[in-house]
């Protein structure tokens, strides 16, 4: 093992402990850590972080159970549609998108650099998204219709890139279907268990799984959201979040300056 990988293996430590910390987001930094530090494809990158992501969600969805803070019938009309477009960007989608998708006399986009450069801007809507001062006021009106518009999205989201999007889910759980904050993280941490490993799933039989380097990476991950959840006792999560935002926003922008030179 060279430095670069014990340094992709303390990158999946860091990314259970963001876990563990905010309840999401550190499956932002899986893709990244796969594709710069274990030198793989991004497409394959994608479907391991489709695994780690599905894996982190379930530790979590596994304690929100017992907290009695998961609606179950909201899980249900959001998930239906998110599992089926998943499915259907993985299967269909991303193995056929071209192999270069712009090119000109300057510039030259491969499949590889497209879902890199995609990926760093839903990193950058995501920091915004944490910089924000939420004002979510819960609804007293369930708005199906805007559910299931929001699953189909959240699932082509999920698919193309590998995140759970955990901040497009909780604010729409918030504001259509009539939850308080911690039930909509609550259930937002069910909706991309299901959503991811059905992913992962989709790829399967599409890729070839190392499956001991991904089970090791992501045992690593659990490790480190235990850490977070007892580290979250003792700090202050506003704080951390922003400082979080903050690495994320620059970390896009590497993204970016390394796909485009």
């Amino acid at each position: 093992m060279n430095y670069i990988e014990l340094i992709g293996y303390f990158g999946a430590l860091t990314i259970g402990v963001v876990i563990g910390l905010f309840g999401g987001g550190g499956s932002i930094l899986a893709v990244p850590v796969f594709v710069y530090l274990f030198h793989l494809n991004p497409i394959l990158a994608t479907s391991y972080s489709l695994f780690v992501v599905g894996c982190s969600a379930a530790v979590g969805t596994l304690i929100n159970i017992k907290k009695k803070l998961i609606e179950f019938q909201t899980v249900l009309v959001f998930t239906i549609p998110a599992l089926s477009s998943v499915s259907l960007t993985r299967r269909y989608l991303i193995t056929n998108l071209p192999d270069v998708v712009f090119e000109s006399d300057l510039v030259l986009i491969t499949k590889e650099i497209a879902l890199m450069l995609i990926f760093s801007l839903v990193i950058i809507v995501s920091a915004l998204s944490m910089l924000k001062k939420n004002r979510l006021r819960t609804t007293k009106i369930i708005n199906y219709n805007s559910l299931i518009a929001i699953g189909l999205g959240v699932g082509l989201l999920t698919g193309l890139v590998g995140a759970g999007g955990g901040f497009v889910i909780v604010p729409a759980l918030v504001l259509f279907a009539a939850l308080d904050i911690k039930q909509a993280v609550a259930t937002s941490l069910i909706i991309i268990t299901f959503n991811a490993l059905f992913g992962f799933l989709a790829d399967v039989t599409q890729v070839a799984i190392d499956w001991l380097f991904l089970i090791i990476f992501t045992s690593i991950s659990v490790v480190g959201i235990l850490i977070g959840s007892y580290v979250s006792n003792f700090t202050h999560e506003k704080s951390l979040k922003k400082n979080f935002a903050r690495f994320m926003l620059l970390m896009a922008l590497l993204i970016i300056y390394n796909e485009v030179t």
